[in-house]
Formats: C-alpha cells, sequence, structure tokens
C-alpha cells in the first residue's frame, strides 16, 4: 500500500491531475470531495480524455473522468480478498479508509509485490 497518498478535489482541472501523477510518478489518483473519498482517478482515463480533447484540456474536470464509487477497503482487509475483488472488476487500485480518512492506496503493483515476496525462497533476494 502507498501510505498517505497524493489526492486532488473533484473541481480540480484534469490538467493538474495530470502534472501531479507525472510529478509524483503515481498512476492512481483518489479524489475528494470535502476532505472525502468520492472517487478515484487512473492514469489510463486521463491519457484517454487528453487524446480526444487535444486543445480543450483545460475545460476537462477531475469529476468528469474520475470514477465514481472506487472500491473502498478498510486497512485491516485480508489481502487475498482485496487481490480476488480487484482482479474480478479488473480494477488497479483500492482506496483504503480508517473510520472515514484516507490512509492509502492499494495497487496491482502492490498485489504483485506481495505475491512475490510469498513466492521468494526463503533467505533468497530478488
Amino acid at each position: 500500500m502507498s501510505p498517505s497518498p497524493h489526492t486532488i478535489e473533484r473541481g480540480a482541472a484534469l490538467s493538474e491531475a495530470q502534472r501531479i501523477m507525472d510529478v509524483f510518478r503515481i498512476r492512481h489518483l483518489p479524489v475528494l470531495d470535502d476532505g472525502r473519498v468520492c472517487g478515484i482517478l487512473s492514469q489510463r482515463e486521463v491519457e484517454i480524455v487528453f487524446g480526444f480533447v487535444s486543445g480543450q484540456t483545460h475545460r476537462v474536470t477531475v469529476e468528469d473522468v474520475m470514477m465514481p464509487e472506487p472500491f473502498v477497503v478498510n486497512p485491516e482487509a485480508p489481502l487475498d480478498e482485496v487481490a480476488a475483488v480487484m482482479a474480478r472488476r479488473r480494477i488497479g487500485s483500492a482506496v483504503v479508509v480508517d473510520q472515514g480518512h484516507l490512509v492509502g492506496v492499494f495497487t496491482a503493483v502492490d498485489a504483485l509485490v506481495a505475491l512475490a515476496e510469498i513466492l521468494r525462497p526463503l533467505g533468497s533476494e530478488a
């Protein structure tokens, strides 16, 4: 899980979301509305939109593109269950929320890291 993730407000310009993603080299950006998670924005959606609306990107907001109602889990959620839901729904991230507060983002890359650690023979390093 990536703790203390970067976020963006739902009314922000999509170009600002792209800037944040580029600067911090992230592919998933939780979207907030008055401090509460209301969506998730992935790099894929940003790239698709910018491919279609070149020249008019300043008019597009995060809310126009975000996925509302992201997959939200608590920090104690079993890893196997989270990964199974992500695979079944074909989504690349889960937003981790504890008592209404965003605490992290768990991505498919995080799941692969966990899998590699499980499969690695004891005492070896990759």
